[in-house]
């Protein structure tokens, strides 16, 4: 294993020297293009310099709006070590729902590529027959890049190289956070919804007996009445300022909870976040204690 303060360092050459080239016009390119060449770059005017995170989405954040403010923070990434088992990583793809995952050699601040989960499957998943698992012979490439990108610089860089994934590499080298393709796009035309997510007016749907996937947003009180069952009666929980799920959710958690985390509910209760962002949480899946008893 190599020393650890090479990757970093390389990394961070690597998203210091970024910058927007020209490349064939693609649907994103065209999106960015449609805005003028000086709201690509970056902006040196004070007033612009510390503009607050716009609550709504548009074209405008492309030039209004740099990487660091929609990164997913570090403390968040789900990644694996080199040395991860082909059963660890096909586990860990299945508990978060990601199909790509940073790989590092001995911390998170050394990256050496990502894992893909169509390679592990194409390879392994379907007969066993692709032979000894290599996470060497399964990495691909990272894209780096500084905290200060642009975010509509970074898209034209993504879709023009198709990249889907970047680290955000701080000013010594260090991984800072990380971005994904998805979270520009919805800085343009808002939350993007996958075959997983609920219908706008469906709070919830009963997965199996005893497990359900509701959107945060659902009011507490309905959830009740659904499952029979008083969540917000107990010492630990503020049930006054609670009404939704995902509001009992960060009142048990103390933090907004990172996508895979498991929080308990002192009943027994049990909330796995499938989806959420640095900001709030969206999706969750709440099992009951006598479902996992059974």
């Amino acid at each position: 294993m190599g020393d650890s303060s090479d990757g970093s360092s390389n990394a961070a050459l690597s998203a210091q020297a970024e910058a927007p080239t020209h490349h064939k016009t693609g649907f994103f390119g065209r999106i960015v293009k449609a805005l003028s060449p000086s709201d690509l770059g970056e902006s040196t005017s004070p007033e612009t310099s510390h503009t607050p995170r716009p609550q709504t989405h548009g074209m405008i954040n492309l030039r209004r709006m740099r990487v660091e403010d929609v990164a997913i923070p570090k403390a968040d990434i789900i990644s694996v070590p080199s040395s991860v088992t082909k059963d660890e990583l096909v586990k860990l793809f299945r508990e978060t729902g990601l199909t790509r995952l940073p790989v590092y050699e001995g911390t998170l601040d050394t990256p050496i590529g990502f894992a893909h989960l169509k390679d592990v499957a194409l390879k392994h998943g379907f007969n066993g027959s692709g032979g000894a698992f290599v996470m060497d012979q399964m990495l691909r490439p990272l894209l780096f890049v500084p905290p200060s990108m642009p975010i509509g610089v970074l898209l034209t860089k993504m879709q023009s190289e198709r990249r889907h994934m970047a680290l955000v590499i701080d000013e010594y080298g260090g991984v800072d956070g990380l971005v994904t393709i998805e979270d520009l796009i919805e800085q343009v035309i808002g939350e993007i919804e996958d075959e997983h997510d609920l219908e706008e007016d469906q709070f919830w749907v009963l997965e199996k007996p005893g497990a359900y996937l509701a959107q945060a947003k659902t009011p507490l009180e309905d959830f009740e009445a659904e499952i029979g069952r008083n969540l917000s009666d107990h010492a630990e929980v503020d049930a006054e300022d609670i009404e939704t799920l995902g509001g009992l959710v960060f009142t048990l958690s103390g933090n907004v909870p990172a996508r895979g985390e498991v929080v308990a509910h002192p009943d027994g209760t049990e909330f796995e976040i499938v989806d959420a962002d640095p900001r709030r949480i969206k999706r969750l899946r709440v099992r009951f204690p006598e479902a996992q008893d059974a």
